[in-house]
């Protein structure tokens, strides 16, 4: 719990949130990745022609992050009210990218936060190994995205 945090923001996405301070960054546009180790923070904009909803993103982005993430097992999928506006939170379990020195791959824990503003869906996805202690965390990064 000795994370530092700063406050990040991303004009061309239109949004902003808190970070741990440290971690690399890589941006291209409105979509951002900060990574430390196997731990990680994104979030990528898209256009949208409607709010996401449980059913939807049970429908369309669980699917899609099944077919293109590695061991993809859905654990949840649910609605917040969080500050930054409403937001479905789609819980999931997935496989790292195998260690280029060992080949072996850690499993990790995922939560993607759907928000959507103005034709805009932001995905914010927090990750970590499966088993670390990473809530207060998570709670601390979702609460602060906020559209810009």
């Amino acid at each position: 719990d000795a994370q530092a945090f700063i406050k990040y923001s991303n004009t061309a996405g239109g949004y902003g949130l808190e970070v741990p301070e440290g971690w690399a960054r890589a941006e291209t546009g409105g979509n951002v990745t900060f990574t430390s180790k196997l731990d990680g923070v994104s979030v990528t904009v898209a256009p949208a022609a409607a709010a996401p909803g449980a059913a939807s993103v049970q429908a369309k982005e669980a699917k899609l992050i099944q077919s293109q993430g590695r061991a993809v097992t859905i654990t949840g999928v649910s609605e917040a009210n969080l500050p930054g506006g409403k937001a479905v939170v789609l819980k999931y379990t997935s496989n790292s990218e195998p260690n280029s020195v060992t080949n072996k791959r850690v499993r990790l824990e995922n939560v993607a936060y759907f928000f959507y503003r103005n034709g805009k869906e932001a995905t914010l996805t927090v990750w970590a190994p499966q088993g670390a202690d990473n809530v207060d965390q998570w709670n601390r990064i979702s609460k602060s995205f906020q559209w810009l």
